[in-house]
């Protein structure tokens, strides 16, 4: 096969099921899928390590055996959710939450225990109970992410998913990049684990493979996304002056161990502001945060965690990262500021990572299953990923097994790409903890010229992704003429009941169109 650009294919391979992505959710996937029979092939644009997962610190929210309960985790989501919970799917996934936590710990990972032999577990931000639980203090991704790499199939690694291949049936297989240039794998199945959107920003917790490649993905394929304009600022990022790129969070169990927000002056940040303090939703934070710093003029606030007994032993990860710019957690206030963190929003899939597309499914942070809403719960993130990668697996495995299918169409995707920089820079001025219109306005114009370029190697891919996503959060951000959960208009600082919905967007003649009705679960009767 020879693409239009001229760039000829150069292998071909046959799957049942393509992974895209290889953090929890897309491992966990795979293994579903490989044990009930399906050829499955996992691809990772990285090394085995360059995934999300592996920089989540806090650890996975599950209801705890005793003093607490699924009502109890479920209120709690719904009360962060900003009023945008589905909260059918919210309850089926909480409930999963112990089976998919076993399983994993079957797998060989294991989790921090207290004195009396016990998994221990902390609170976190929006939780009215200690019922995270972690992993090496608070390196929990890290072991989530070793525990999945020992006991998964194996993985491609370098290989770049360009472009989804489909016929009038569905899904056919997927375009790659990798070493030997252009491939094209055949699959009925493709299920999306890429990740998250954070490099739309000039810093953020997200590693540089966090470009929004499954988002542009399924758009491209005809899929559907939704609540893209809520991005979640993480509210305790390691601050430095001029820091750009991935920057080290300070999780929110420091919080949760009674570390304090102050200001340069000392005064609290979050007293007032809501019940919990400063152990509020995320969203709740990171805006007092923004105000605090609009009202002194400056750029950055304080963690105060002096007073934590064996601070560097709970918390190695930290430690390791405030020493290394010269700061010891025992003896100094940490400088931290909102940083880009989590998308809400993604992927519009029901509780077991279908879309409407046929043989397309998404998990993680990827899919937008209605468990987040507006502002996502502190470590309901992994939690998502174990239980939705494994419901996917065995969507995956029940409705494609058998199913064959030759991918006809090879065509490297021409995108519009606008400059990185230049797009990063319009985002984390227009669009961060607080916006208004005539900013999104200004970022949607600085990217109406982005070149419309054939995607010939990684760089483009993500800078396609990226231009593609970044259009899509500021239309929703734009529409949505209110403040709620993450989302904070300071033109429109009331939330609206009338916007109670989530906005769907697909691409229609390549450009985003906003749905002007609200999202539903995708309709999947009679389509598989």
């Amino acid at each position: 096969m020879t693409t239009p650009t001229g760039v000829g294919v150069r292998w071909e391979a046959h799957a049942d099921l393509v992974v895209v992505g290889g953090g929890v959710a897309g491992l966990t996937a795979a293994r579903a899928a490989a044990r009930r029979g399906l050829t499955v092939l996992t691809l990772s644009k990285g090394g085995p390590t360059d995934t999300s997962t592996q920089y989540a610190q806090g650890g996975i929210a599950v209801v705890a055996p005793t003093g607490d309960s699924v009502d109890s985790h479920v209120a709690d989501t719904l009360a962060a959710g900003g009023g945008l919970c589905d909260e059918e799917a919210v309850r089926s996934i909480v409930s999963a939450g112990p089976h998919a936590v076993a399983a994993l710990t079957d797998l060989g990972a294991v989790f921090d225990r207290g004195r009396d032999g016990d998994v221990a577990r902390t609170r976190e931000g929006g939780h009215s109970t200690r019922r995270i639980i972690h992993a090496g203090g608070d390196a929990t991704g890290m072991e989530v992410q070793r525990a999945l790499n020992a006991a998964s199939l194996p993985v491609l690694f370098g290989a770049a998913a360009a472009r989804i291949l489909t016929d009038a049936r569905g899904v056919t297989g997927v375009l790659v990049l990798d070493e030997r240039g252009l491939g094209v794998v055949h699959a009925p199945a493709v299920l999306l684990a890429t990740g998250g959107l954070g490099q739309l920003y000039a810093c953020s917790t997200n590693p540089p493979g966090a470009t929004a490649d499954g988002i542009a993905l399924a758009l491209h394929a005809g899929a559907a996304i939704a609540d893209v304009e809520f991005v979640q600022f993480h509210p305790t990022v390691l601050f430095a002056r001029g820091g750009e790129g991935r920057r080290p969070l300070i999780s929110e169990a420091v919080r949760g161990e009674g570390a304090r927000l102050v200001d340069a002056h000392g005064a609290s940040i979050t007293a007032g502001v809501h019940p919990l303090g400063d152990l509020a939703p995320r969203d709740v934070v990171s805006r007092a945060i923004a105000e605090r710093l609009a009202v002194l003029g400056e750029d950055h606030v304080f963690l105060d965690a002096r007073h934590l007994d064996g601070f560097a032993e709970r918390f190695p990860t930290i430690t390791s990262s405030c020493l290394a710019v010269g700061l010891d957690p025992s003896a100094d206030l940490i400088p931290v500021a909102p940083a880009a963190h989590y998308s809400c929003g993604g992927v519009v899939t029901d509780v077991h990572g279908r879309t409407a597309v046929p043989g397309l499914y998404a998990a993680g942070e990827v899919a937008r299953t209605g468990l987040h809403g507006a502002n996502r719960l502190a470590s309901n993130s992994l939690l998502e990923g174990l239980v939705l990668g494994e419901r996917a697996g065995h969507a995956a495995a029940a409705e494609r097994a058998g199913m064959r299918v030759e991918a006809t169409d090879a065509a490297l995707p021409i995108r519009r790409c606008a400059d990185r920089a230049t797009l990063q820079s319009l985002m984390t001025r227009h669009a961060p903890v607080v916006r208004d219109d005539a900013g999104l306005a200004a970022a949607q114009a600085g990217l109406a010229d982005a070149e419309r370029i054939p995607c010939t190697d990684t760089i483009a891919l993500e800078d396609a992704a990226l231009t593609v996503t970044a259009n899509a959060l500021l239309a929703a951000a734009r529409a949505r003429t209110e403040s709620r959960g993450c989302h904070t208009r300071s033109d429109s600082p009331d939330t609206d009941p009338a916007q109670a919905r989530s906005l769907e967007i697909r691409l229609i003649d390549g450009d985003v169109a906003l749905s002007p009705t609200a999202v539903t679960t995708p309709d999947l009767t009679g389509v598989r």
